[in-house]
C-alpha cells in the first residue's frame, strides 16, 4: 500500500483577532439597544437586541471554537479538534432559530394591541446599530470566505444590519404616520429574513458532519482526472470529505501495474493540489485490484469466513509507505 499525506493548516490568528473586535463592538451596542428598546417601548428594537445577544454568544462560541481547533491531534482524536468549529456553528444556528421564532410570536401578540412608541429614540438607536454593524461586516468580510465559523458570524452581523435598516424605516414611518403596528411588522420581517438563512447554514454544517462532498467539488471530475494519469488502469474507493469548510481530505486506490508507484503518486498529488486544492490525501497504489475494490459488505463477509483467503487477497496489493 502506498500512502501519501499532505497537510495544509490555515492560520486562524487573524480570524480570532477580527472576532474579538466584533465581540467588543456588539457587546457595547447590545447594552445600548436593550436600554433604548425598554425606554422607547419598541419590540422591533428589543427583537433586534435579542438577535444581537445571539451575535455576542455566537462570536464568543466562534472564538472558543478557533482556540479549541488549534489543539494538536492526539491518540484519541487523530484529526485534531477542527470539527469543534462545526459544532459551534450548529449551536449558533439553533440560537438563531429560537430567537427568530420568539420574535415572530411576540410580534403576533402585539399586532392586536400595539403600544405607543418613542419613534425618535428608535431612529437614533437604530442608526447607531447600523453604523456598528457595517463596521463589524467590514472587519470579518474577508475571513468568511474560507471558514464556516466566520461565515456564521458574518451571517449574524448581516442579519443585524438588515434588522437595523428595518428599524430605521419603521421608526420613520411611525414618526410620520403614528402607525404603532409598524413596529411589530418590522419585527416579523426581521424574523422571517433570518430563518431561511439560518436553515441554509445549518444544512451546510450537517453536510460536513455527514462527510458530504465539499461544495465546489465533483467526485466524477476528480475520478476522470485521476484515471487520466499515465499508467493508471482504474481507480476505486474514492472518498472526498472535509473536516471544516477549508480542510478537504481525500482517499483513493489507484491500480497502476505498468508504472513506478512513486511516479504515479507524485502525479496524483500534483493534480489534486493544483486542480482541486486538495492537499490532505491518502493514496494507495496497487498492481492488481485488491479486496477493497469489491462491494464493502461482501469483502467483510468473506474476511469473516476465511482468514486464509483474506490474507491471500491482501498479498495481491503492493505495500510501501510514504508520509509527507
Amino acid at each position: 500500500m502506498s500512502d501519501s499525506h499532505g497537510h495544509h493548516h490555515a492560520p486562524a490568528t487573524q480570524n480570532e483577532g477580527r472576532l474579538w473586535a466584533v465581540l467588543i463592538l456588539t457587546s457595547l451596542f447590545l447594552v445600548a439597544e436593550v436600554l433604548g428598546g425598554l425606554w422607547a417601548h419598541s419590540l422591533a428594537l428589543l427583537s433586534d437586541a435579542a438577535h444581537v445577544s445571539t451575535d455576542v454568544a455566537a462570536v464568543a462560541i466562534a472564538i472558543i471554537a478557533i482556540r479549541v481547533g488549534r489543539k494538536p491531534a492526539d491518540e484519541q482524536r487523530t484529526y485534531g479538534y477542527f470539527r469543534f468549529e462545526i459544532l459551534g456553528v450548529i449551536l449558533n444556528a439553533l440560537l438563531l432559530f429560537a430567537v427568530a421564532i420568539y420574535i415572530l410570536y411576540e410580534a403576533y401578540l402585539r399586532l392586536s394591541n400595539p403600544p405607543e412608541l418613542h419613534s425618535i429614540g428608535m431612529l437614533m438607536i437604530a442608526c447607531l446599530g447600523l453604523i456598528v454593524n457595517l463596521i463589524c461586516m467590514k472587519i470579518i468580510t474577508s475571513g468568511q470566505r474560507d471558514s464556516l465559523n466566520m461565515k456564521a458570524a458574518y451571517l449574524e452581523v448581516l442579519a443585524d444590519t438588515v434588522g437595523s435598516a428595518g428599524v430605521i424605516l419603521g421608526a420613520w414611518i411611525i414618526y410620520v404616520t403614528q402607525w404603532w403596528w409598524v413596529d411589530s411588522l418590522v419585527a416579523i420581517g426581521i424574523g422571517l429574513w433570518v430563518l431561511p438563512r439560518t436553515w441554509q447554514l445549518c444544512k451546510q454544517s450537517v453536510h460536513i458532519l455527514l462527510e458530504g462532498v465539499p461544495a465546489g467539488l465533483k467526485v466524477q471530475t476528480i475520478r476522470e482526472a485521476l484515471i487520466a494519469i499515465d499508467g493508471v488502469e482504474s481507480i476505486h474507493d474514492l472518498h472526498v470529505w472535509s473536516l471544516t469548510m477549508s480542510k478537504v481530505s481525500l482517499t483513493v486506490h489507484l491500480v497502476c501495474p505498468e508504472r513506478a508507484t512513486q511516479e504515479v503518486l507524485e502525479d496524483a498529488m500534483d493534480i489534486l493540489a493544483q486542480q482541486f486544492s486538495i492537499f490532505h490525501v491518502a493514496i494507495q497504489c496497487e498492481e492488481h485490484r485488491c479486496a477493497m475494490s469489491r462491494p464493502e459488505v461482501e469483502h467483510y463477509q468473506e474476511a469473516e469466513v476465511s482468514a486464509h483467503d483474506y490474507s491471500h487477497t491482501d498479498r495481491s496489493c503492493t505495500d510501501s509507505s510514504r508520509h509527507d
